[in-house]
């Protein structure tokens, strides 16, 4: 058999694998993306869909996110996939809450997020389906884009192999790399300038010695999907549990005291990772979560009570008519434990490894892939 020879190689098809092989792909480069499976199966389909620049605190990570924004919208329209750029509010319902939303706004007026303070009433102008009981304000931010990561991760694929001749092999295990050689199975393919491992499974098979000193762990999450909805629920909605989750709100002074309170009232929220974001899919779905359990060996065995910790908190702040829940799942992927955003090394010359963006994989890996990209 006849020896295939590629510019460049991806080893991975989930959101971090597609967006490295675009922008391999724009630099006029030939391009293979190698995936284990039928299709991509893991995190990248079992996410939300929020594209959440809101979450990221400002300066280069703000930035990473808001260009990838941009690429999401753009492909949108080449690829066929829906998006819906509903914006999010963060709900407060408690002054710990309402401080650290004041805060937050106070810290960043030049920082380049697109935000409000909103009252009550205004909120339930933008939203039928907040809980107005006990209502103090939210946080607007107009930023977020909502995707549904089922159908958009496979549309992208396709789009890049219909429009920048990227050839992609399913099915398809990378067994060893030794640049310039990639073995897949039984089959040899030469690659010229770089090969990317862009799979969390394939970087711990490949490179366990990397792996075991990366200081990456696992991040296991629990979500939920409803019935279809006939409702729009408009913005994203999320409360005070996702103030102290994502990094963006971690210098205003009230998070604190806030903490403490939900250590206090309820400590299984710590305990399980739990914070409650509510987005909406292409068919209607409601879709819940999540919680973050830790631990590079994560059992296949879902917790039905952390499933009704976080229904129990949605409905402190979401008034949704008939909430039927159609679909449970879980989803798995890598987290540093030392504070880095993402995990980018060379194990030998011309490869690289692009892991650990922790659970942002959606809203930044088409601006990390930017500049990773670059360097080479």
């Amino acid at each position: 058999m006849q020896q295939k020879t590629y510019d460049v190689a991806v080893v991975g098809a989930g959101i971090v694998g597609l967006a490295t092989a675009l922008q391999a792909a724009k630099k006029g480069l030939k391009v293979a993306v190698f995936e284990r499976h039928p299709r991509a199966i893991g995190a990248s389909i079992r996410n939300f869909g929020m594209i959440w620049p809101i979450g990221q605190p400002p300066g280069k990570l703000l930035d990473r996110a808001m260009r990838a924004r941009q690429t999401w919208l753009e492909l949108s329209t080449e690829a066929g996939y829906w998006t819906s750029e509903t914006g999010s509010l963060h709900l407060a319902y408690h002054d710990d809450e309402m401080a650290v939303l004041e805060e937050f706004l106070s810290q960043n007026v030049d920082a380049g997020y697109d935000c409000a303070l909103f009252s009550p009433q205004q909120v339930l102008e933008r939203s039928k389906y907040v809980k107005a009981q006990g209502l103090k304000g939210a946080l607007w931010s107009a930023s977020e884009v909502n995707v549904d990561p089922r159908q958009a991760i496979g549309a992208i694929a396709e789009y890049l192999k219909k429009c920048y001749g990227i050839d992609f092999y399913f099915n398809t295990v990378v067994t060893a790399v030794d640049f310039p050689h990639l073995m897949a199975y039984t089959q040899l393919f030469k690659i010229v300038e770089h090969i990317y491992i862009c799979s969390g499974v394939d970087f711990e098979t490949l490179y366990p010695s990397m792996m075991a000193k990366s200081g990456l762990t696992k991040c296991k999450l629990q979500m939920m999907a409803s019935q279809p909805q006939d409702l729009p629920l408009g913005p994203m909605l999320c409360a005070g549990l996702t103030l102290r989750h994502y990094t963006a709100f971690a210098q205003c002074p009230s998070l604190a005291a806030l903490s403490e309170r939900f250590d206090r009232e309820a400590p299984w929220y710590k305990e399980y990772g739990i914070h409650v974001l509510l987005s909406q899919n292409i068919n209607g779905q409601l879709i819940i979560g999540d919680s973050h359990e830790y631990g590079l060996h994560q059992l296949p065995f879902d917790k039905a009570q952390i499933n009704t910790w976080i229904l129990q908190y949605l409905k402190g702040f979401a008034q949704i008519p008939e909430l039927e829940i159609a679909e449970t799942w879980h989803g798995i992927y890598p987290k540093s434990t030392t504070g880095a955003t993402e995990f980018v090394e060379s194990p030998a010359p011309n490869v690289t490894v692009i892991n650990g963006l922790g659970g942002a994989g959606m809203t930044l890996s088409f601006g990390l892939a930017e500049e990773v990209l670059a360097q080479y």
